[in-house]
């Protein structure tokens, strides 16, 4: 590591190295070490915008022709970086990057190169479902491999078998997925405004001068699956020009709440700042965001584990991602005129054109409550084919409440959906807690426990709470029914 900084500092870059160093933590690999006690807004290093590579800063965009590249489609998603990327490191030391790369992992524990046995173990969990390996093939052998063939001239035959192959992709895609920052084009104007203080996709990167003011923190949201980025870029505006690899900013590793500094970017550099003060012998962390641990063992293969509030153990902003076609065979069973899967799957079609969510996100962190939109899609579905064409009429979606006119369908559709996602994982959560007890336990396969526990967790403590409400109501509708409570009856006994 210590070329590492020899090269960077040879490129223009500046570390404070009586202050910052570069140590191996165990179990996580090359990391960042404050030196020295390092006090709040503190400078660690600065890397100048010519040294982060991207599609903008990489020379091949030129070479190759952008009318070429546009029709091989490489401006979409990340297939053109990921070529960059490959295409520099063919060139060994004649790549202003060589140092770089030679720090870069070529080794990952994330779910794209887990094999079928492995992945088995993510059963029923949200990752599997965006992992992506055939659409960053798609891509591979779709937008790269015929790119590639089309210019010998700049991707020699002879580095074909050794630099372009498909498992170079995957390890360029991954060293994207993991490392990369979002680095937009220095806009005067809009830095006089107000900064959100996040800039995508994996790690922050803050627009604001951390002498003058603090950075806004804000979780960032992930844009891609797979390798190939986001397949509607276009559509919301993001560029993938935007997304960069930083050198020296993507060693520090991060931690639910531990992060302790900042990137911030200015008209010619980014500046690694800290954000409080930093003990001698401490670990430097930034933040990648509060994310679960499906998306950090997706992302980065590792996951979080701390002593939970309310006991046992596990990620505090563990989510469970709901599909909304778990509740159509609940709806069938339930619906007293067997409503059709055609019928549905028009109301299905029209709540997608009105909320635009298929997925319903239940976060612990929020309560462990009954997800609002999930609430107002059963009760779209269990509507009367009246009040069905009133709503679509106004167009209105429905109250995303329990109401006392709902009675016990809305809960029992809510009940069997879940129950659903909760049966499709490979063991109950008690085999989960005796398997992480075991000390030999592989990583890969202990993380994927670790997944899938959480998110059991979460959605055993929601059916509980469904279960309660259920029970509620059916004592609530049994009073309602007893003499002198309600109704004729009441005037009954008064008579």
């Amino acid at each position: 590591m210590d070329q590492l900084i020899s090269w960077f500092t040879s490129q223009g870059g500046a570390v404070d190295i009586e202050h910052f160093g570069l140590a191996e933590f165990p179990g996580q690999g090359w990391g960042a070490i404050a030196l020295k006690d390092i006090p709040e807004g503190h400078v660690l290093f600065a890397i100048p915008r010519t040294l982060t590579l991207s599609t903008r800063s990489c020379a091949l965009l030129d070479l190759f022709g952008n009318n070429s590249w546009t029709s091989f489609q490489l401006h979409e998603g990340w297939a053109g970086l990921i070529l960059c990327m490959m295409w520099e490191e063919s060139m060994v030391e004649k790549s202003k990057w060589f140092q770089y790369f030679a720090s870069l992992p070529s080794h990952f524990d994330t779910p794209m190169f887990w094999n079928d046995e492995e992945l088995a173990e993510l059963r029923g969990t949200s990752v599997v479902g965006k992992i992506g390996r055939s659409e960053a093939e798609n891509d591979y052998y779709n937008k790269v491999v015929p790119a590639v063939k089309s210019r010998p001239d700049l991707f020699f035959p002879e580095h074909l078998d050794r630099w372009y192959t498909l498992e170079r992709y995957h390890i360029m895609g991954s060293r994207i997925l993991s490392r990369s920052f979002q680095v937009e084009k220095w806009d005067p104007a809009a830095n006089d405004e107000e900064d959100d203080g996040v800039l995508q996709p994996e790690m922050d990167v803050d627009g604001d001068d951390p002498t003058s003011a603090e950075p806004n923190e804000k979780d960032n949201d992930d844009v891609a699956e797979g390798h190939g980025g986001d397949s509607d870029d276009g559509d919301d505006g993001d560029d993938p020009g935007d997304v960069a690899m930083v050198p020296m900013a993507d060693i520090l590793n991060a931690r639910f709440g531990c992060n302790n500094a900042r990137l911030f970017h200015e008209q010619l550099e980014l500046r690694m700042v800290t954000t409080e003060s930093i003990l001698a012998g401490n670990q430097i962390w930034n933040t990648y965001g509060e994310l679960p641990n499906s998306e950090l063992l997706r992302r980065y293969g590792h996951v979080d584990v701390f002593d939970l509030p309310g006991g046992g153990q596990g990620n505090p902003e563990d989510v469970v991602e709901v599909p909304a076609n778990v509740f159509v065979s609940p709806i069938i069973d339930i619906s007293p005129k067997g409503m059709s899967v055609e019928t549905l799957q028009e109301r299905i079609d029209w709540w997608l054109e009105e909320s635009g969510d298929d997925t319903f996100v239940i976060e612990a962190q929020k309560g462990l409550e009954i997800s609002p939109p999930l609430i107002s899609f059963a009760r779209l579905l269990l509507l009367s084919p009246k009040d069905w064409e009133r709503a679509r009429e106004k167009p209105k979606l429905p109250k995303p409440k329990l109401s006392e006119e709902d009675g016990p369908a809305v809960l029992d559709v809510i009940s069997q959906g879940l129950q659903r996602m909760l049966d499709e994982f490979p063991s109950p959560i008690e085999t989960d807690w005796e398997l992480l007890s075991k000390p030999d336990l592989p990583l890969r396969k202990r993380n994927a426990i670790i997944v899938r526990a959480g998110e059991k967790r979460i959605l055993l403590e929601v059916l509980n709470e469904v279960g309660q409400l259920q029970k509620s109501r059916t004592t609530e509708s049994k009073k309602r029914k007893q003499p002198g409570q309600t109704g004729s009856r009441a005037k009954k006994s008064k008579r």
